[in-house]
């Protein structure tokens, strides 16, 4: 079990009572405001707050807005961090990131989202930035790999697909006695089961596309760590074009306010899922972070509140047998991205490690018959029966 960030409220209570702008109507929560520019006085006005002496709104491309600003607020109190900055989506929060701190290299440890990898081995290896990969097993490698100053550790924990969970506070210590930063993917978790900055991480990171958002209606990511961590990563937000809508932080800081007790129903009916396959006899193991045979799951409840919203089935069988199932499924929806009140099913080999060679996923342990099921808030009876049903198909 984490401890709190430090405050007088708990999680609920500061992200519900998140204040930034006090509306003049009496509104309980801020407008969404479209401006994308704003008017000054005089030019010796509009100097001040472009030099940074006064506080004020300059240009929403470069985050200077009030309703962005409000929803990184509530962000950062939900890590407990000192700053955040959100984004238009997930992938660009790691890119800025990535860009921000990682030139001097960059180690991954363990499992990544497919699109991170290919963002990795894509494209910032062809621009000269050097990348590592180590697997979960690997962390003696890790020092060896830190071979310079200022490099960056990146990794997921739990990790998709296969759930497995790193020592982020070891891992954290490992990389600043290399002068090295901790950024850390933190969607599966959310911040309500883990906060990696209060275990030794730099930078935590979301899509928030996912549990922050919670009702696939919305594309976004998020960034939380020191002021001095994000203040790069902002300068690469401004330039690259990376800012998040108004519209679309509007509809996420609506969102942040039933997180803590939707993610809690995550938890619950995801548990109960995996606890119901492990017993199938189709199904040849549950990755979970919560069952007690899954490998790591001491440390995940050393270091989370609650194992999350997402499991993985991997069936006996083949490609084949995977495909029958999910196409069989009646409740579960057969789609990409996860989080959401709906619960969806998706195959990794065909979505998001598709552009991982087959060779490169059975060297990490993601097979073609594996079946990633984000569990939504459902009866969790109608989920296990839907799935049964399914099953009952080979």
């Amino acid at each position: 079990m984490q401890p709190e960030p430090k405050s007088e409220q708990g999680k609920a209570t500061r992200i519900i009572h998140n204040r930034r702008h006090k509306d003049s109507f009496g509104s309980p929560y801020s407008p969404v405001y479209n401006t994308t520019t704003y008017r000054f006085a005089d030019t010796a006005s509009l100097q001040e707050v472009i030099e940074g002496r006064t506080p004020g709104n300059l240009y929403t491309r470069w985050g200077s807005n009030p309703t962005i600003q409000e929803l990184e607020q509530g962000l950062a109190s939900l890590e407990g961090a000192e700053d955040a900055l959100a984004f238009a989506s997930g992938m660009a929060a790691i890119s800025a990131t990535l860009f921000a701190h990682g030139r001097h290299g960059i180690v991954c440890v363990g499992d990544l989202y497919g699109g991170t990898q290919e963002l990795l081995t894509k494209h910032l290896e062809p621009l000269g930035i050097p990348v590592t990969f180590l697997l979960k097993h690997e962390p003696e490698q890790l020092a060896k790999a830190l071979n310079k100053p200022g490099m960056l550790v990146y990794c997921e924990s739990p990790a998709n697909p296969t759930l497995s969970v790193l020592d982020l506070k070891t891992l954290a210590q490992q990389a600043h006695a290399k002068g090295a930063l901790l950024a850390v993917d933190n969607t599966f978790a959310s911040p309500i089961n883990q906060r990696p900055l209060a275990l030794g991480a730099d930078l935590s990171l979301h899509s928030a596309s996912k549990f922050l958002g919670g009702h696939s209606d919305i594309t976004a990511g998020a960034v939380m760590a020191s002021a001095d961590r994000i203040k790069p990563i902002g300068l690469w937000r401004k330039n690259l074009g990376q800012i998040i809508a108004p519209e679309t932080a509007a509809l996420l800081s609506r969102s942040l306010r039933t997180l803590p007790l939707r993610v809690r129903q995550h938890n619950e009916n995801a548990m109960a899922v995996a606890r119901a396959m492990e017993a199938h006899p189709a199904i040849k193991r549950v990755l979970y972070p919560g069952l007690p045979d899954f490998d790591g799951h001491n440390l995940a409840a050393q270091q989370m509140d609650g194992f999350g919203g997402v499991l993985t089935i991997e069936l006996k069988g083949g490609r084949e047998q995977a495909v029958k199932v999910a196409d069989s499924l009646r409740v579960f929806l057969l789609a990409t991205s996860l989080g959401g009140v709906e619960s969806l099913v998706s195959q990794p080999c065909a979505t998001s490690h598709h552009g991982i060679s087959q060779e490169e996923r059975e060297r990490r342990g993601i097979t073609d018959s594996m079946l990633r099921l984000s569990v939504g808030l459902e009866d969790a009876q109608d989920l296990i029966a839907d799935l049964e049903q399914a099953l009952s198909q080979l």
